[in-house]
């Protein structure tokens, strides 16, 4: 068999079991299998299965020289697979969209019309690193009645089929088909291409992960794509910002978890708050290991931090690296991020009413925070439970995309007799 036909063998079974997966009665049987997968991931022999596949996917990424906030993201640590239980949970125990009816309404011919939140069908998603979206986006699937077809890194396979495998084992011990959940078994890279050909059977491909990545799915696929974009994620301190705040947030945006989407890569600072701000969070960026790139008036006060260059205004560092830029104004710091950013997380330090909402309102991202952390744009964070992806398209999605973001709706009518006239 071919790895063409190896593909589309996957797909036909996903398009076969998400038939199962929409019917009006497998709403309690999709939240048992969510909360089955919850006590598996707790308990030998899965856990155990779990714990070695994913020890040897980490042995051979230190092996071939992955190091920091990459490697970091691969490891299954206690804290994750607890999170991941918890995000399982609140995704069950969430109210099934599927088939809730809104907009009903009736026309003067006495036809009842109205609109019916179904599933999208056969979701793809091509990933990379991180082993715990294959728990999170097939959860969010699941709970929306879709099949989903998986396609994780290669560094993460192991890990991935462990996952995908306690999973089909929930569904099949739920009554629902197995096949609901899938983990493309290659980690061929021809495998991505095959998918986005399969316009036929898959309804919509999801590609998170690296530029790269994102660019091959947007350019190949024949189905619609929801692209979870890079993230250039930008604070600003305004003028008059609570100085020991915009600290304490800017060290947690930049140096809680670096290799993630919603980490801060740019601050911006204003003039009048550069003089007191950045000499005093340079020192505790510096004591997070944090390597800092300013424009001038930033390496003025800051002579340790090395040139800026347009490059690292449009970077995703996904590491301990942070780019600086002093703005006279916050429209200077709004003009900086509408030409670099990449409409996924901004967030603002100010005690301003005015200008806060000024910022809200003009920032065109898909989350944008006053007085918080770039790390909340998470799903689990923001009250979906978990999330399949961060959209930053703005067509049927934008920003984190959890259950209700994986079901589309249909028009329904209701009449008794009418005909055209």
């Amino acid at each position: 068999m071919t790895l063409r036909d190896d593909v589309r063998r996957i797909a036909l079974a996903a398009r076969d079991a998400a038939r199962a997966l929409r019917a009006a009665s497998a709403g309690p049987a999709r939240d048992a299998a969510l909360l089955r997968v919850a006590d598996l991931l707790g308990s030998p022999p899965d856990r155990t299965a779990l714990d070695a596949a994913n020890a040897a996917d980490f042995a051979a990424a230190t092996g071939s020289g992955m190091t920091g906030p990459k490697l970091d993201r691969l490891k299954l640590t206690a804290r994750v697979l607890a999170d991941l239980r918890q995000g399982l949970a609140e995704v069950a125990a969430m109210p099934d969209p599927v088939g809730e009816m809104t907009d009903v309404r009736t026309r003067p011919n006495g036809l009842r019309v109205g609109r019916m939140r179904i599933p999208l069908g056969v979701v793809a998603m091509v990933f990379e690193s991180r082993p715990n979206v294959t728990i999170e986006a097939a959860s969010l699937a699941v709970k929306a009645g879709n099949a989903i077809v998986l396609r994780g890194g290669s560094e993460a396979h192991r890990s991935n089929l462990a996952l995908a495998a306690m999973f089909r084992r929930a569904l099949a011990e739920s009554g629902l088909p197995e096949d609901a959940v899938q983990v493309v078994p290659t980690t061929d890279r021809d495998a991505i291409l095959e998918l986005c050909r399969l316009d036929d059977l898959i309804d919509v491909i999801i590609p998170r992960g690296g530029e790269a990545l994102i660019r091959l799915v947007a350019d190949n696929a024949r189905m619609p794509v929801l692209k979870h974009y890079k993230g250039v994620c930008h604070i600003y301190v305004d003028e008059g910002a609570d100085l020991d705040t915009a600290r304490r947030i800017a060290v947690n945006a930049k140096a809680q978890k670096p290799g993630v989407c919603n980490a801060m890569e740019t601050l911006l600072v204003h003039a009048s708050a550069a003089g007191p701000f950045l000499p005093a969070v340079a020192a505790d960026l510096a004591a997070a290991g944090v390597e800092l790139r300013g424009c001038g008036r930033t390496r003025a006060l800051v002579p340790s931090a090395l040139p800026a260059t347009d490059d690292d205004w449009a970077a995703e560092y996904l590491d301990l690296v942070l780019a600086i830029r002093v703005v006279d104004s916050l429209d200077e710091a709004m003009s900086h991020i509408a030409r670099w950013g990449s409409s996924h997380t901004e967030a603002i330090v100010t005690r301003d009413h005015a200008r806060a909402m000024r910022f809200v309102t003009e920032v065109d991202s898909s989350l944008v925070l006053v007085n918080a952390s770039t790390r909340f744009n998470d799903g689990f964070q923001l009250g979906l439970g978990a999330e399949i992806g961060i959209s930053t398209s703005k067509v049927h999605a934008f920003g984190p995309m959890g259950v209700r973001e994986l079901t589309t709706q249909k028009f329904v009518a209701f009449g008794d007799g009418q005909v055209r006239t």
